[in-house]
């Protein structure tokens, strides 16, 4: 029931003919033709297409193949624009990946790079509404909303005085929840047990910095401060820091030491951090006292320090220090302060926590992929004056040569030889090259390849602080860095940087090939494409990039130049200097994906 059944002489077969399957094509092609071109959907396919050859990882081979076009300066292969949910993205810091790794000691929370072939090679675009930055001194209080549209700060932590909406701008009281009444008050408060004031301290780090205003305002006591914090549940702490002109780095204390050099820091800061200083043999303790100079000061703010339900946290806080020799010089509510002994911790051979000194053959400089050690690294282990009340006050310390000057050959007449280099260089960057360096548009600056820190040096009088990057395969000079005064830290130039995107008004690096190369050797470990895309991004709209290199090698980045939408032009030397050397100077257009798409 339900079939009619035929006599076989009576039903009429069906053949496929070739014909009949063409014209099916034909048709089916003519349909699909019109949905691609006519509608949305065409649109949407186009776009999504776009987006998978730019970011997906299945073909490693197609991206091969454009980084190779965009290499030979193949005017078609010109980078296209990143998806705009990609606008704040962070290769090493993504979320979407971080998150299946391991909670233990924060080790989700830490650096996780793709591989390079994982990297999406586009260009990161900037937010509807992006204006060019308030400029410094401005922007220490207020900022664009629209350029970081993100008010989970705002609404969670207005009433502490972080920040605030008021308008087209997000404003900045300057507090902090352990200094609501702002940042000032409290930085004067601490000023009464250690010199804030007096020019005795100059470099300093702030954990858990929130939006820096602890930072912020130590500028005005002379008080240069690295400023770290995680990429968390607060979103963009570090991204707002940046653009308001405050020094800042995407960090955490989890698995590895933070990429610093050992005994750097004059103050080392914490308020309200969370960092569980006594947990895992106080192992994070031990990367404190690393960190910071000898006779150099500890100030943490908030739990433990008599705080509710954690007396055994706090009595365990003071056990370490008083294990490490650290001097008390005052508990103030919530906020302890000691100083740091100027010799070897007199740690004894019995104490709670088995803390020991690392052996005589340990580095405490190294620190790029580092895992933590449970040992106390031994200030006899550097020479030199290193001490806070011995080392040169500020800025007599920007151009003393620092005894650690010696880790390399003829260290110290190379060091000052680099000093006035770079006093000739800095000047005709200005003269000639018409750099708006000294000006209000310019304010974050990185240097890729620092070396001793001259170009920052250089640019001592200038309403600006310089990210001083220390390859983290070539010599380790950061700490002398450090020892002027300025800041800075390692980094392999074959990986995303950890900061978020448009966060420099001015890149400058000398040697740009070098980053990418083994040490001497003329092999590539990395691309000049990867490398640029990633200058792209961390790069703020109409800002400025200035590579120094051989002619061969800058008419190469000339040319990659054009692929990211950069307008580039070359320039001679200095007469001054020696060598075989071109300057490009670039300035990133400011492009929006819908003047892109067009």
């Amino acid at each position: 029931m339900g079939h009619l059944n035929l006599p076989a002489s009576k039903r009429i077969p069906r053949h496929w003919r070739l014909l009949d399957i063409v014209s099916a094509a034909f048709f089916g092609l003519v349909f699909l033709f019109f949905l691609l071109v006519f509608s949305p959907l065409g649109d949407s396919l186009a776009a999504s297409g776009r987006q998978a050859l730019l970011v997906s990882t299945a073909d490693p081979r197609q991206r091969h193949r454009l980084v190779a076009l965009v290499e030979l300066g193949t005017q078609s292969a010109a980078i296209e624009a990143c998806p705009a949910e990609s606008v704040d993205h962070m290769p090493c810091e993504d979320p979407r990946r971080n998150s299946q790794l391991s909670r233990e000691m924060n080790f989700y929370r830490e650096r996780h790079c793709p591989l390079p072939d994982e990297t999406p090679l586009c260009l990161i675009p900037p937010p509807d509404g992006y204006k060019i930055s308030v400029q410094w001194p401005d922007s220490l209080h207020k900022i664009w909303h629209s350029n970081m549209p993100h008010n989970k700060i705002a609404d969670r932590k207005g009433h502490q005085g972080w920040m605030k909406r008021e308008g087209p701008y997000f404003i900045f009281p300057g507090g902090g929840t352990m200094f609501p009444d702002g940042a000032i008050q409290y930085i004067e408060k601490l000023g009464q047990y250690i010199p804030i004031s007096g020019s005795t301290l100059r470099t300093a780090l702030d954990m858990g910095c929130g939006v820096a205003s602890f930072g912020g305002y130590m500028l005005g006591e002379d008080i240069l401060t690295m400023s770290f914090a995680p990429r968390d549940s607060h979103k963009s702490q570090i991204q707002f820091a940046l653009e308001r002109g405050i020094p800042a780095f995407v960090a955490m204390l989890g698995t590895r030491r933070l990429p610093f050099p050992a005994f750097s820091f004059d103050l080392v800061h914490c308020s309200r951090c969370l960092i569980p200083f006594t947990a895992y043999n106080a192992t994070y303790f031990m990367e404190v006292d690393r960190l910071l100079r000898p006779g150099g000061y500890l100030v943490i703010s908030g739990p433990p320090v008599q705080w509710p339900n954690q007396d055994k946290e706090w009595a365990d806080l003071q056990a370490v220090a008083r294990a490490l020799c650290y001097e008390l010089l005052a508990v103030d509510g919530n906020t302890v302060i000691w100083k740091k002994p100027v010799v070897d911790s007199c740690l004894s051979n019995q104490n709670e926590f088995g803390l020991e000194l690392c052996d005589e053959s340990e580095d405490p400089d190294n620190a790029w992929y580092f895992k933590l050690k449970k040992c106390v690294s031994r200030i006899s282990s550097v020479k030199g004056d290193l001490a806070v009340g011995t080392i040169a006050q500020w800025p007599e310390r920007l151009t003393k040569t620092p005894s650690r000057a010696a880790v390399m050959k003829n260290g110290i007449d190379v060091f000052e030889a680099d000093t006035r280099r770079w006093v000739r260089r800095v000047a005709y960057y200005k003269n000639s090259l018409s750099l708006k360096l000294g000006t209000s548009a310019v304010r974050n600056i990185m240097d890729m390849n620092a070396f001793f820190g001259g170009f920052a040096a250089a640019l001592k009088s200038d309403p600006v602080w310089v990210m001083n990057v220390v390859p983290a395969r070539k010599p380790s000079t950061l700490a002398v860095i450090y020892d002027r005064g300025l800041i800075g830290v390692y980094h392999d130039w074959c990986e995303p940087f950890s900061t978020y995107p448009r966060t420099y008004d001015l890149i400058h690096v000398s040697g740009i090939e070098s980053l990418i190369k083994y040490p001497g050797s003329g092999k590539n470990r990395c691309n000049l494409v990867d490398l640029m895309v990633e200058m792209d991004r961390i790069l703020r709209p109409e800002g400025t990039v200035v590579i120094r290199d051989s002619p061969e090698v800058i008419d190469k980045v000339g040319r990659l130049a054009r692929a990211v939408r950069w307008t580039a032009s070359i320039h001679e030397k200095e007469p001054e200097s020696h060598g075989r050397e071109k300057i490009l100077v670039a300035t990133k257009n400011f492009w929006t994906l819908s003047s892109a798409s067009n």
